[in-house]
């Protein structure tokens, strides 16, 4: 059976300010219409048709346990039903995340990893490599796909290739980011390939190969798997015995001492880690100025430039080579050969206890969403949607009243003893410290506008009595 390990983790700080720590970029639409996460499951449709039989199993996407309705949501909407979400309670890098997988899988079965955060064009290129690796990955080896580099990177690792092996090659050696004199010798040579961090074995061979390079991860990796339970549609393994697991990527825990064990398989499939906002521009399509432009974007003499549009109409006149990147709450400006320096601002925002880090002014939740529309002294007002047939939890706050307005669907309603039904254009108004619940009894979604109002209006002034997500 072949195993896609979805690698979910990360908060992509480098595509701020459209990723965000509880909302990155694995789980944003930044090269299509679907999100990357999306993207990354569809990409082996197909993959056990004609030729060698080749038993596909669900998805096991291990993600932050923050984002856990999000994918759960993601993958619902692509008809993806029978995936296993498994939970990482704090991150520990991909060669922890790995052996989860692996001890979750027979030994026989492969497990093919790919991270969430990745685009490739290609994807028959990436099936038929995937298919390339089976047999070595069958027959005990590390398998890994190197990209055959289209220029000069600095930003990649490398990986220097060894005699040929069938389809494969051995790996003589893994290069840590060179500079631009030495990746310009290293796509000269033809030797050199990118390193993709896709993988392809068994869970019998990670599990023997890490217990002789890091035995102290496998046994803690062990020991949080027994400790783990089942949580409604997620796996959550132990805390505490996670935690204490040595931080390691696989590279660098496994596949560098891994000597003839680990092979490489060269991929041209048009891949990249979209790692920045310039890594972004080269994968769009580009007007004949050499623009990429997302939502509602007007240019008038500009060039080479990326403009993404959000929430207003953006104008660019006589600029070149910047990247404009404009949210509900954030506008970034920055050259184009400086949008590394963007984590740096992220660095800043957190240091100055600020919130756009954080979260966008729409904040999703397993049941629907809401957004901050306007907030005074002792007052603010948010637009709320609740998905059809979700429930938020029953509750009450100490120090706010609320009042709210239906203006689409229909919502059930329990404020105190009473359960009402509200339509469109119905209100109803909830007293500070009665318990109350909203419902969406129907199939379309309901949206509200909610009017709170007294001493403190903070998210955590909720006292929960009932909750259908586990956030008692």
């Amino acid at each position: 059976m072949l195993i896609p390990v979805i690698l979910s983790g990360g908060s992509g700080t480098r595509l701020w300010p459209l990723s965000r720590e509880l909302y990155p970029k694995q789980l944003l639409p930044l090269a299509g219409e679907l999100t990357m996460l999306q993207e990354t499951v569809r990409r082996l449709d197909g993959i056990d048709g004609p030729g060698e039989p080749l038993p596909l199993a669900p998805p096991l996407v291990i993600c932050n346990e923050e984002h856990r309705f999000l994918v759960a949501e993601q993958l619902r909407r692509i008809g993806v039903e029978q995936a296993t979400i498994l939970l990482e309670p704090v991150g520990r890098n991909t060669a922890p995340a790995v052996t989860l997988a692996a001890l979750s899988a027979e030994a026989e079965d492969i497990l093919l990893v790919m991270p969430a955060d990745h685009v490739i064009k290609d994807q028959l290129a990436l099936q038929a490599a995937i298919r390339q690796g089976l047999a070595p990955a069958k027959a005990g080896r590390l398998v890994t796909f190197g990209i055959v580099p289209a220029a000069a990177e600095t930003g990649y690792g490398y990986i220097k290739k060894g005699e040929a092996a069938g389809d494969a090659f051995a790996i003589e050696q893994f290069v840590e980011k060179p500079d631009a004199a030495t990746a310009r010798r290293y796509l000269a040579s033809g030797e050199y390939l990118w390193n993709s961090g896709m993988f392809l074995f068994s869970a019998r061979t990670w599990l023997a190969r890490l217990e002789e390079q890091a035995p102290e991860m496998l046994a803690a990796c062990r020991r949080a798997w027994a400790a783990g339970s089942r949580d409604h549609d997620f796996f959550r393994v132990g805390k505490e015995d996670f935690a204490a697991c040595p931080a390691d990527s696989i590279d660098y825990a496994v596949m560098e001492k891994a000597g003839e064990q680990a092979v490489v398989i060269p991929l041209a499939a048009g891949w990249s880690d979209v790692g920045s906002w310039s890594a972004l521009w080269e994968v769009q399509p580009h007007d004949e100025q050499g623009n990429a432009c997302q939502g509602d974007v007007m240019l008038y003499q500009s060039a080479n430039s990326y403009f993404y549009a959000q929430e207003r109409l953006l104008v660019g006149i006589g600029v070149e080579n910047l990247v404009v990147v404009e949210t509900a709450d954030t506008v970034l400006v920055a050259h184009k050969d400086r949008v590394q320096e963007v984590k740096q601002i992220v660095g800043e925002l957190k240091a100055r206890n600020r919130c756009e880090h954080l979260t966008h002014r729409r904040v999703y939740r397993p049941w629907g969403s809401y957004e901050g529309i306007d907030r005074g002294e002792r007052y603010q007002v948010k637009r709320i949607t609740v998905n059809p047939g979700a429930s938020l939890s029953l509750q009450m706050h100490h120090h706010r009243a609320e009042h709210w307005v239906v203006v689409r669907g229909t919502a059930r309603i329990t404020r105190g003893e009473e359960v009402m039904l509200v339509g469109e254009n119905q209100s109803t108004y909830i007293p500070l410290g009665t318990p109350h619940r909203l419902e969406n009894p129907g199939n379309i979604p309901v949206e509200m506008i909610e009017v709170q109002s007294g001493s403190y209006l903070g998210e955590d002034d909720i006292v929960r009595f009932e909750d259908n997500y586990g956030r008692l």
